[in-house]
């Protein structure tokens, strides 16, 4: 059973992995990086400590911490009662969520195991923004996406933004590097997969007449605004597209793939 403990001063030194989150949510590679997860949140905390990270403990105001007295059970880590101005100092911004939890990052699958165990899975190349990627992970999981392989250029899916906007979902869907690339597309292919690049071009197939459905299918999706490089579309079996209305050419990312996970994942 998790232990809760009042706190009412912001330098207590237990507080650490909560301290300045603007900075100290990142990979352990970058500036003030200390490489955690990071959970805002009733929902998305719950499904922390239902996921494979492990937790390390929680910072939140009396009442959220109660409201996750059933998950808190079966875990035996700190849970730090406090006050939203003590919470505000201590994080370095006001967090109307009420309640956070910080983890240890879990082991990755490696590309070949994530690709042996499933049937259609997402490839990113050059998703950088943190919200784009925490609802594309948000889809995956709505739509059965058995899993996600980062190309160049993709930010960690595990930043705090991402976590939060992917309602703690990226927590479990499985995810790993793809590389080198767009070479490492051939492992897909290895493994019986048609790699189906999306772009907008007219000469793409549209979406619904690829007869992909049901299949085996990696879709491979591009950054917003340059979308897929020349390399990774020469590298995929063929294009695909979403047909769009006269005036549009394009759709969000993350709304673009959840259209093709609905459309591919069907037979």
């Amino acid at each position: 059973m998790a232990q809760v403990i009042e706190i009412d001063d912001p330098s207590d030194a237990r507080l650490e992995d909560f301290r300045d989150l603007s900075t100290a949510d990142r990979r352990p590679d970058r500036p003030g990086g200390r490489g955690l997860v990071i959970a805002e949140g009733v929902i998305v905390v719950q499904r922390l400590l239902a996921s494979p990270y492990p937790p390390r403990a929680l910072l939140g105001v009396p009442r959220r911490i109660a409201e996750l007295e059933p998950e808190l059970a079966g875990v035996d880590v700190p849970a730090y009662a406090t006050s939203a101005e003590v919470m505000a100092e201590v994080v370095g911004f006001h967090l109307n969520r009420g309640v956070l939890a910080a983890a240890d990052r879990a082991p990755r699958p490696t590309a070949e195991q994530l690709i042996a165990g499933s049937r259609l899975l997402a490839v990113l190349e050059g998703v950088g923004d943190h919200e784009n990627l925490g609802a594309l992970f948000r889809n995956a999981a709505a739509l059965g996406v058995d899993g996600v392989l980062l190309g160049a250029g993709c930010s960690d899916p595990l930043y705090r933004r991402s976590v939060r906007v992917s309602m703690g979902h990226v927590l479990r869907v499985p995810f790993t590097e793809l590389s080198p690339w767009p070479d490492g597309l051939d492992l897909l292919r290895r493994h019986g997969f048609t790699v189906a690049a999306m772009t907008p071009r007219r000469q793409a197939r549209p979406l619904a007449a690829t007869g992909l459905g049901g299949g085996k299918v990696a879709v491979v999706l591009g950054s917003e605004g340059p979308g897929l490089t020349e390399a990774a579309i020469e590298a995929a079996d063929l294009t695909v597209r979403i047909p769009m209305a006269a005036g549009v050419d394009s759709l969000n990312v993350a709304t673009a793939a959840a259209v093709a996970f609905h459309a591919l994942g069907n037979p």
